[in-house]
């Protein structure tokens, strides 16, 4: 009973074969994937495979490496394109400045734009920050002093006091394979202290799999690995963990609540 908060189901390593992707995802326990879209061109693909099936849903949003070449993607693009049934959440935006893929200042408007469009919507917001953490930390802060709205750090891979920050902020943490590589003992000894009532697990597929499926592409199934790691971290049974993260995804994600 396990669900992945954050896959992209269209990318390339998984979109070859996706139906298998999806089968072997619900033969593994599987309940729910949110598929995520990255670019404008990507929405119309990955909205189509969430009304496809009752247990996908989708996201709209520009990625922070694609920032700079989508300046019309603004908050009334982003809220009209949300409006699909099969959409419950804005993203992933954010801010990435270890590849600086796109200009700086752009990521930043560009990531102010989709919080306005959360607000707006009522729809959480997925964050994607790497090496950003101060910048992140202020508009994250400052955008919450204009309105409240909800959302996740996907992917976590930030310091501990970036997650207390986003916490105090309301916002739920989001974690990765990445906490089952050796070298991530920082990430671990965090995710293990994280509340329960606020904690997501993900693959970020085809990205990042999980011991013990390095160099392979990642797919939603093994999310359950993910799982078992951090439920061992946190001295848990994995059907707890599973549970838990589960309500909590549907909680954050309340258009995706079965009728």
């Amino acid at each position: 009973m396990f669900v992945d908060s954050h896959c992209h189901l269209n990318y390339k390593g998984l979109i070859e074969d996706q139906a298998g992707v999806i089968a072997r995802a619900a033969a593994a326990g599987v309940v729910g994937m949110l598929n995520i879209s990255t670019r404008e061109s990507e929405w119309d693909d990955v909205v189509h495979v969430a009304a496809r099936s009752l247990n996908i849903w989708a996201s709209i949003g520009i990625h922070p490496h694609e920032a700079d070449t989508h300046p019309d993607v603004d908050t009334a693009k982003l809220v009209e394109a949300s409006a699909h049934p099969k959409v419950v959440a804005i993203g992933e935006t954010g801010l990435d400045y270890y590849y600086d893929h796109s200009d700086r200042a752009r990521q930043r408007a560009s990531f102010r734009s989709h919080i306005a469009a959360a607000r707006e919507t009522g729809l959480p917001l997925i964050v994607h920050t790497r090496d950003a953490e101060a910048d992140t930390a202020e508009i994250l802060a400052e955008e919450m002093a204009k309105g409240q709205y909800s959302g996740v750090i996907h992917c976590f891979t930030a310091s501990r006091h970036f997650a207390e920050t986003a916490l105090d902020l309301g916002l739920y943490i989001s974690i990765s394979g990445i906490v089952t590589f050796k070298n991530a003992k920082d990430l671990q000894e965090t995710a293990a202290a994280l509340p329960e009532s606020r904690l997501l697990i993900e693959t970020d597929a085809p990205f990042l799999a999980p011991v013990p499926h390095r160099g392979r592409p990642c797919e939603p199934a093994y999310v359950v690995d993910t799982a078992r790691f951090l439920a061992g971290l946190r001295d848990v049974s994995v059907e707890a963990l599973a549970s838990r993260t589960r309500d909590n995804f549907f909680q954050l994600f309340a258009k995706a609540m079965p009728a």
